[in-house]
């Protein structure tokens, strides 16, 4: 997140885009709640009516995939009524033309019959939000799960810079992060081409430095995404994989592929807490130890690094990861002495110029610190680039809509999108294993509209077949007015009836994640015999 999540009770208006913010981060969502009873206005667009849109005074109902095309329609209001901040753009940005260019044919009409809303709808939450002091932008997945979800990105940024909304208090562009410390490990270098702190690989005095403390050889080529791990290893290409906390027999695109890649794999390793589908298929477990039975960091969605204290020594044989990983080290023949966690947080910083300023000592006396922490007397950080942004100047990118990379045919006529329940965490690991929890939300469902059920005689809570090109699924239907005709939800939470046995592994071509979010199915009723197995 460039901003911090208090900062959004003095927004004046907060975008939501692609968010089931009170299910997928409910912490967050009652405080945008918290805002709109302070007066900001709200703003959502997403293909569902989801719980916020109660709360909405524009709600856009948006196909699944066409996100780009809304946000240039928006943009297309704000510059052809001359809403935009000039005087921001002028100091603080580049290459405005080639936004104008590319917006300037994406009226609302036109986006609008894309998108399949109202383009008054559009200029309303154009107006909205360009006139706004201060507008926050928060998304998730419901934007990068696509072929063209870096360009999504891009596009929340082009809005947000043509409205003078980097650099501001309670302003910003602000990705929600899916787990609890997805944000550290992607700060840590758990990114193919990135070393710790976001220093590339391909960068040669990052890599010396890396090179020097760990002496050690490092290669300068980035590595591959999980999707594109699983492809190879599918393909023989790669002889062994090590898994740590991840679940991809329930969290990827196409399971029967992953299945099949995954018994592939010469010799297969899994760290984890809990034998997980994933870990099933596994040569070796190495049981890992819970956030109670260690010590170390979390950085949270904010950019914010909090202490985690042991509770209890680990229970049996697990170890805490940091253990296992040294342990292998030495194994292997690398050096890696360390007696406690602080000692890799020296490290961390030592190496990482954004963690510098981040010791334990500091996070014991202050709570948390918000990187980028620069040096030991720096406050920490909780919006970013007011000063100026952190490339110079905010890049405006030219943008063209592009349909995603499967959309409804004869065969398959329905548009599938996925998601999350509040009561489920990712792959239910660990919530499938709370009986109160499993209780409320017991089982795989797909919410289909009325029409659409009507239409396929299917009935509320009826078993329905669901199938894609990369396989069949059993389900039971949920018959919601939340949802478009034509269109078809479910949560990715459950390996029985699995939806990412469904979904589409095409990739985004930059980042490189698979497009969860648009695929096409067929549905029938589980009686009926199936033209399509």
């Amino acid at each position: 997140m460039t901003n911090s999540i208090g900062e959004v009770l003095n927004s004046d208006v907060v975008f939501i885009t692609g968010s089931n913010t009170t299910a997928g981060h409910p912490v967050i969502g009652a405080r945008i709640r918290q805002a709109k009873e302070r007066g900001a206005k709200l703003i959502v667009a997403d293909p569902r009516v989801i719980d916020l849109t109660s709360d909405a005074d524009v709600f856009l109902q948006i196909m699944p995939g066409t996100n780009v095309a809304l946000y240039n329609g928006m943009m297309n209001v704000i510059i052809s009524e001359g809403l935009q901040n000039t005087a921001y753009i002028e100091e603080r940005t580049e290459q405005y033309d080639d936004l104008v260019k590319a917006v300037s044919s994406f009226t609302p009409e036109k986006a609008a019959e894309i998108c399949g809303v109202s383009a008054d709808d559009i200029r309303a939450a154009a107006r909205l939000y360009a006139q706004a002091d201060k507008g926050a932008i928060f998304y998730t997945m419901g934007v990068t799960q696509h072929t063209t979800g870096t360009e999504g990105v891009m596009s929340l940024s082009n809005l947000a810079l043509l409205c003078g909304n980097i650099g501001i208090e309670s302003g910003g562009v602000n990705p929600l992060r899916g787990q609890n410390n997805v944000q550290g490990a992607c700060d840590m270098g758990g990114l193919p081409g990135d070393l710790t702190g976001y220093q590339k690989v391909a960068n040669p005095d990052a890599l010396a430095k890396f090179e020097k403390a760990w002496g050690v050889k490092l290669s300068d080529k980035p590595g591959l995404t999980l999707t594109e791990i699983v492809h190879k290893a599918g393909h023989g290409d790669i002889k062994f994989l090590f898994i740590l906390g991840e679940n991809p027999m329930v969290s990827d695109p196409d399971l029967n592929h992953v299945e099949e890649a995954l018994k592939n794999t010469e010799f297969l390793v899994v760290q984890d807490i809990f034998l997980t589908e994933t870990a099933k298929l596994a040569d070796v477990v190495l049981p890992a130890a819970s956030f109670a039975e260690k010590e170390g960091t979390f950085s949270n969605t904010e950019r914010r690094v909090q202490r985690v204290r042991k509770a209890i020594e680990p229970i049996g044989k697990s170890k805490a990861d940091w253990v296992v990983l040294s342990d292998l080290l030495n194994r292997l023949g690398i050096e890696a002495n360390y007696s406690n966690p602080s000692e890799i947080m020296a490290e961390i910083a030592s190496l990482t110029p954004s963690y510098a300023g981040i010791t334990f000592e500091r996070l014991d006396q202050l709570g948390s610190l918000q990187w980028p922490c620069p040096t030991l007397e720096h406050p920490g950080t909780p919006y970013l680039h007011k000063a100026s942004i952190a490339r110079g100047k905010g890049l405006f990118k030219g943008i063209d809509y592009k349909p995603s990379n499967e959309l409804p045919d004869a065969d398959y006529p329905f548009v599938l999108t996925t998601g999350r329940v509040l009561y489920h965490y990712h792959t239910r690991s660990m919530t499938g294993r709370v009986a109160g929890l499993n209780k409320i939300s017991p089982e795989s469902f797909i919410e289909i509209n009325p029409v659409t059920a009507r239409n396929l005689g299917i009935k509320d809570g009826e078993k329905v077949n669901v199938s894609s090109r990369r396989g069949e699924i059993s389900t039971t239907a949920k018959i919601v007015r939340t949802i478009k005709e034509n269109v078809v939800f479910m949560p990715f939470h459950f390996a029985e009836g699995a939806a990412n046995v469904l979904t589409n592994p095409a990739l985004d071509p930059i980042s490189k994640i698979p497009e969860y979010k648009v695929c096409a199915v067929n549905i029938s009723p589980s009686d009926r015999v199936s033209d399509y197995v």
